[in-house]
């Protein structure tokens, strides 16, 4: 993994994603997770430490075993507070550009923007010359069926030494195009490298153990970060064995188009995806933080709109398993009528 990015001062951080003195404390009103804090990097060495006594406590103690970590105790929170606002405003910009093509209002996976149309988008945007933009896709094979999808899009971060000067965004309030990424401090950048060291060594050890190692969910405005983390954590050790587990909380607004995403990157790429699904932990902090910092609200609206979700999210890794057995899920869940969903299915 090779996630080298990161926002410039100069460019207009969000308000989600700016630290919030107000909700400093990410313990308020959660009772049912735990909370990690930053230290330094010896305390997160040491968070490491006993997460591979506990996988090594799994491991030992039965064949079919997991463990859960979360990244937060891995690594400074900042650092994903901010790599979780480049990933949004650039799905963000995709969708953009969906709705200047007529496609507005799709499932995430199913956009597929016309080629031609999104050069030219992106050359009166200002992005770059229609020559660089033609070269940035076919330099990267992508495209070349005429249509581009959000994998696709995706993957354009993924390249970040060839392409970060032309990941550009529009700022609709100023009229401006910004740049959306560039490079760490050398501290920053040395702890990003020893978050993702962290990881890794956890990864090989559940590996190694035959462990199922579930990454936990954290707050949104950590949260595309943490995924984005993860899914490099699967297409890495994913390949033979669903080891690592990526936790998707159905009470947000977005969790399909997250899950069907990431269940058609697996498909595509060829390795085992897998899935806790869980309804959420942090409902009361999120509805409070998204009122008083003015953004808006990322829970569903209802409980029953929840568990139209739970069960929405889980047909359709259910009927993945169904046709591609390369398919895990945990039901991770307390609520009667999704366990009787579940063995109904």
């Amino acid at each position: 993994m090779s996630i080298g990015v990161f926002f410039q001062g100069a460019v207009q951080r969000e308000k989600k994603y700016q630290v919030q003195p107000g909700f400093g404390d990410r313990r308020g009103g959660v009772i049912s997770a735990r909370t990690y804090f930053y230290a330094d990097e010896a305390k997160c060495d040491h968070h490491m430490e006993t997460f591979v006594r506990c996988i090594e406590a799994s491991g030992g103690s039965s064949e079919d075993g997991f463990s859960a970590i979360k990244l937060t105790a891995l690594g400074r929170p900042q650092f994903l507070l901010q790599f979780s606002e480049v990933l949004v405003k650039w799905q963000r910009f995709f969708h953009q550009l969906a709705a200047d093509q007529g496609k507005a209002g799709l499932a995430a996976v199913e956009i597929e923007l016309e080629v031609e149309k999104l050069k030219e988008s992106l050359a009166n945007l200002g992005i770059a010359t229609k020559d660089e933009i033609h070269n940035w896709f076919t330099g990267e094979n992508l495209g070349l069926s005429g249509t581009m999808d959000l994998l696709d899009w995706n993957s354009l971060i993924d390249n970040r030494t060839k392409l970060s000067k032309l990941l550009l965004v529009p700022n609709l309030q100023s009229g401006q195009v910004e740049p959306l990424l560039s490079r760490f401090t050398e501290e920053e950048d040395l702890q990003m490298k020893r978050m993702l060291q962290r990881m890794d060594v956890l990864a090989k050890k559940a590996l190694e153990t035959g462990v199922r190692l579930m990454v936990d969910a954290e707050q949104t405005y950590f949260q595309p970060a943490i995924s984005r983390l993860t899914l490099e954590m699967q297409r890495k050790f994913n390949k033979d064995n669903p080891i690592i587990f990526n936790t998707y909380q159905c009470y947000l607004k977005e969790a399909y188009d997250n899950v069907t995403a990431d269940v058609e990157l697996s498909r595509r790429e060829g390795w085992h995806f897998g899935a806790k699904l869980v309804r959420g932990a942090y409902m009361q902090q999120e509805r409070s933080r998204a009122a008083e910092v003015g953004y808006e609200d990322p829970i569903n609206p209802t409980y029953e709109k929840t568990n139209e979700m739970y069960h929405r999210c889980l047909d359709y890794v259910l009927e993945e398993i169904r046709h591609n057995r390369k398919a895990n899920v945990m039901v991770a869940s307390h609520n009667e009528d999704t366990v009787k969903f579940t063995l109904k299915r």
